[in-house]
């Protein structure tokens, strides 16, 4: 499996960057700073401001051309640690340094599940 790294620049949003690239495939891991950063908790309708300057101490997703659905967990400068649902807003502080693992166009998607309510993942199978 072929792996590609990628570094955000300072001011980036992190989702909006991401899915602005049109890639699909999954983060494996991500590492760097952020200015601060908007995370959902687990069953919060919206999203939480984190001030900073915080830590990435973890980033992991999944990318379509339909969005992108990314978990963080971050710390701040008292080493409290935040972790959720990466929401737009998330802004790069000094960078942010990915490895994403491509998978071919077409194979991932999001599609409205009426079960969950949200958008979830749909896998093409390999023909």
């Amino acid at each position: 499996m072929s792996m590609e790294a990628l570094r955000l620049n300072p001011g980036d949003d992190l989702r909006a960057t991401l899915e602005a690239s049109g890639r699909t495939g999954f983060v494996v891991a991500g590492i760097g700073s952020l200015a601060h950063a908007q995370l959902r908790f687990a069953g919060e309708p919206g999203a939480t401001l984190i001030e900073g300057p915080l830590e990435i101490l973890t980033l992991s997703g999944s990318l379509t051309p339909d969005g992108a659905h990314l978990h963080a967990s971050v710390s701040d400068a008292a080493g409290r640690v935040f972790g959720g649902h990466v929401c737009a807003g998330c802004q790069v502080r000094t960078t942010a340094e990915l490895l994403v693992a491509p998978l071919p166009a077409g194979s991932l998607r999001r599609e409205f599940d009426a079960a969950t309510g949200f958008a979830e993942l749909t896998v093409e199978p390999r023909c």
